[in-house]
């Protein structure tokens, strides 16, 4: 992509109401466009890692034998009536009539929607177990949203939903998301510490928040230091929830296990919730099947949720530096930004041309900065968004033939003949 072609309204100045580093970094790197209180517009570039982030959530779901599905955002509020969450799931819950006087809401959650659709169509127990799941927006009208995409309204979240013919086999099918989940935030170069949690108006007795250390989380968490040198082998449900973790407000000084240096603390940011609930819901709205006695079983629920939205922010609270965002490879929005320092010089601009063509056919996603700008403008902005990699040509390039490669992470320059460019690239 040309970036004189590319929507991307970069800001200067910081944002007055942006109080945390991801929001301004968001809002000046041109990824958002707040339209309302809590409620964002995703522009091309904040797409692009939504995009990346949601395709690695679900390729790790995929994995473990999760199906897709899409629910429909407008829910009947006589499922949820069903349920008993109705009336007590609070005013975050936007409740909506439509033209025949009908109730209706906007989903927080699906839990009611899932079950329901289950019970229509699953009858035996050897149709078990099935785990579906969506990334999907959600509303949720908190009375002060904040912090950018981190505390909004509405929100692009994966759920998933599980349904097990008993309790080991729903223990066993919420161990295995659990260990898929430590393995898609290890993707985002993200280290998640899970921590044993309230299960909330979602209701049940086992669940687990999966918590990123930054300066800017909303909780305090504390656990133990072997969380942080856990090899990525052993970071099984088996080993992990052993360890001892807990939020601020279940922490026990007096009674804590863990005593001096080993013991750690830091504020952590929410990215992801599993909850295991039982027969919450299933008995509720009748989702039963026919067990191997031939007897009608009501069958083991759990949910599994992951802020996609959150993800890039919590993403960019950890790896920024004071020029802008670093993005791990891996949910970047390009993997290169090319610079010509010389636009309008024949020379320069013949070889930047070539060298952008050539990458875009080895499907390497470019951005290519041909404004007609200062070289100061363009590291800057290019610094601000934050790709893994700068390939930079001027006239040092025309007159030596070396091409000037910048590490965004480390801020390392090499300079590359053509042949050992193109080797670096395929090895980064």
């Amino acid at each position: 992509m040309k970036l004189s072609q590319f929507f991307l309204p970069t800001l200067k100045e910081v944002p007055a109401d942006a109080q945390v580093i991801s929001h301004r970094l968001m809002l000046r790197a041109g990824m958002i466009h707040q339209t309302s209180a809590g409620i964002y517009a995703w522009l091309p570039l904040g797409y692009r890692v939504l995009k990346k982030i949601e395709d690695i959530v679900s390729r790790e779901q995929d994995i473990i034998g999760c199906q897709k599905v899409i629910l429909p955002t407008l829910q009947s509020a006589d499922l949820w009536r069903k349920s008993g969450r109705y009336d007590g799931y609070g005013k975050e819950m936007l409740r909506i009539k439509d033209r025949h006087e009908r109730d209706l809401l906007y989903s927080p959650t699906a839990e009611e929607v899932i079950t329901d659709i289950f019970q229509s169509h699953i009858k035996s127990y050897k149709q078990l177990p099935q785990v579906l799941y969506q990334i999907h927006w959600k509303f949720r009208d908190e009375i002060r949203p904040r912090f950018g995409v981190m505390r909004g309204r509405e929100f692009l979240m994966k759920d998933g939903y599980s349904f097990d013919l008993d309790y080991n086999a729903a223990k066993q099918t919420y161990e295995r998301i659990y260990e898929s989940y430590l393995r898609t935030f290890k993707e985002m170069d993200l280290t998640a510490i899970p921590v044993k949690a309230d299960t909330g108006p979602i209701g049940g007795d086992l669940s687990h928040e999966f918590h990123v250390m930054a300066p800017t989380g909303e909780s305090t968490i504390y656990y133990d230091a072997a969380f942080e040198t856990l090899p990525d082998a052993a970071r099984t449900f088996a080993t992990m929830s052993n360890l001892y973790a807990a939020a601020e407000e279940m922490h026990d000084v007096a009674q804590c296990p863990i005593k001096g240096e080993q013991l750690k603390s830091s504020k952590g940011i929410e990215i992801g919730h599993i909850f295991y609930f039982g027969t919450k819901y299933s008995k509720a709205l009748g989702a039963e099947v026919m067990g191997p006695d031939g007897k009608q079983m009501t069958v083991e629920m759990g949910s599994y949720g992951i802020g996609v939205g959150r993800l890039v922010a919590a993403i960019i609270e950890a790896h920024h530096d004071d020029a802008g965002i670093l993005w791990p490879k891996s949910v970047a929005p390009f993997d290169i930004g090319l610079l010509n320092l010389k636009q309008g010089d024949a020379a320069v601009d013949a070889l930047a041309e070539d060298l952008y063509t050539t990458l875009r056919s080895m499907n390497v996603d470019v951005l290519y900065d041909e404004r007609d700008e200062r070289a100061g403008t363009k590291f800057a902005d290019m610094d601000l968004i934050g790709l893994p990699l700068q390939v930079i040509i001027g006239a040092k390039t025309i007159k030596e033939g070396l091409f000037e490669v910048k590490i965004r992470k480390s801020g390392e320059r090499k300079m590359l003949s053509k042949e050992e460019l193109f080797n670096f690239i395929k090895a980064n």
